[in-house]
C-alpha cells in the first residue's frame, strides 16, 4: 500500500509529531512502532537515516491499516491536521532553467535576439538541445529559513513588488552521495516533496553590478518563500520521477501545468552533477526547476489575497494564501 511521511501538529499540545499518511489518514510514529530504540526521537530524518529499521515496519503499518480500515484506534484524519514543515534540511541546491518549454517561452519574452517568434522558439529549442546533449545543469544554493509549511500564509515582502511562484518538484536525499554516476544517482534519494520556489524578479539581476549577473540570494530567500510539502514520498512509490504532473492554480485559474518530462536534466542527472561539486547529504533537497507558466510568462505576479493551490502526482496538495506586508 502507498504511504508517505509527513509532519504535523498534535492537535492536543501543538507539538511536532511525524506520521504515517496513507488513504487520507495519518498515524502518528513513535520510536515503538517504528522498531527504533526508544532514546531516538522520531522525525522524517531519523527515519531516513534509520530506514532499513524503520521501512519494513512502515509497510506493516501501511498494510494493517488497509485491511482494518484507517478508521482503526491511533489514526487521525489527514483534513483536520495542521501541517508542518516536514523536514529540516542542511543542504538545498535548486536548478535553473531546466524545462525546455520554459526556458523557450522566456526567450520569446525577452526577445532573446533578433526574428520572429517562431524564430526564436526553433534557436531556442536547438540550443536547449545541445545544452541537453552536451551541457551541465545551472545550480545555486537556497537557505532553510526561506521553508514553510505547504498551508502557511505567504507575506508578500513590501521591499518588492514583483513576486512570483515557481512550482517544482524536489528530491530528498536519502544517503550521502559524493560524485557519484547518474546511473547510481537514484539509489541516493530518499523520496519526494513539492515546493514552491517563490521569486521576486526585480531583485534577480544587479543593476548596480551588471558584469556580476543574477542575486538568487536576495530574490529566492525571504520567509516563507519556499513552501514545502505536505507530503514527503518514498522514493520507492514513484515508478518514474520523469513522469509526474505539476499543476498550479491561482485563484482557480491554471497557471502551470506539465510533465515532468520537459526537464532538461532529469533527476538522476541533476542529482549526480550536483554531487561532483559537493558531498550531498540525508535530508538535503535538491529543487529541479520550474515549468512554464510562471507569472512572468503571463504578465500577472503575486498580490494581497491570491490563493495558490498546487499539485503534484502523489505529493498532495498546497494551498497557500499571499497577504502584504505593508496590510500586516
Amino acid at each position: 500500500m502507498t504511504y508517505a511521511l509527513i509532519t504535523f501538529a498534535d492537535p492536543a499540545s501543538g507539538e511536532s509529531l511525524t506520521g504515517l499518511e496513507t488513504g487520507g489518514r495519518v498515524l502518528p510514529l513513535t520510536a515503538e512502532n517504528l522498531a527504533l530504540p526508544g532514546s531516538i526521537p522520531v522525525s522524517i530524518e531519523t527515519i531516513i537515516e534509520h530506514w532499513d529499521t524503520a521501512e519494513p515496519q512502515l509497510d506493516r503499518l501501511a498494510g494493517e491499516a488497509g485491511q482494518a480500515g484507517t478508521a482503526a484506534a491511533g489514526w487521525l484524519d489527514f483534513a483536520e491536521l495542521k501541517v508542518l514543515v516536514p523536514l529540516r534540511p542542511q543542504q538545498i541546491l535548486q536548478a535553473g532553467a531546466n524545462y525546455r518549454k520554459h526556458v523557450i517561452d522566456l526567450a520569446v519574452a525577452h526577445r532573446d535576439g533578433g526574428g520572429t517568434d517562431e524564430e526564436i522558439r526553433e534557436r531556442t529549442a536547438e540550443i536547449m538541445d545541445k545544452r541537453a546533449a552536451e551541457g551541465t545543469p545551472y545550480f545555486f544554493i537556497g537557505l532553510p529559513t526561506a521553508m514553510a509549511s505547504a498551508t502557511e500564509d505567504l507575506i508578500l515582502p513590501a521591499s518588492g513588488k514583483s513576486h512570483d511562484w515557481e512550482l517544482e518538484v524536489a528530491a530528498v536525499i536519502g544517503s550521502r552521495a559524493f560524485r557519484v554516476s547518474p546511473e547510481e544517482a537514484l539509489d541516493h534519494v530518499f523520496g519526494y516533496t513539492m515546493v514552491n520556489d517563490i521569486t521576486t524578479r526585480e531583485f534577480v539581476f544587479r543593476k548596480d553590478m551588471p558584469a556580476i549577473g543574477s542575486d538568487w540570494f536576495r530574490a529566492k530567500n525571504a520567509p516563507g518563500f519556499l513552501p514545502t510539502g505536505p507530503l514527503v514520498l518514498p522514493a520507492k512509490f514513484v515508478e518514474d520521477p520523469q513522469d509526474l504532473k505539476v499543476t498550479l492554480r491561482l485563484n482557480g485559474e491554471t497557471m502551470q501545468d506539465e510533465s515532468t518530462s520537459d526537464m532538461i536534466f532529469t533527476v538522476a542527472q541533476l542529482v549526480s552533477h550536483a554531487s561532483q561539486q559537493m558531498p550531498l547529504l540525508p535530508g538535503d533537497l535538491i529543487l529541479t526547476g520550474s515549468p512554464a507558466g510562471n507569472g512572468a510568462h503571463w504578465g500577472r505576479l503575486l498580490r494581497d489575497g491570491d490563493v495558490m493551490e498546487g499539485e503534484i502526482t502523489g505529493l498532495g496538495t498546497q494551498l497557500v494564501r499571499c497577504k502584504d506586508e505593508v496590510a500586516q
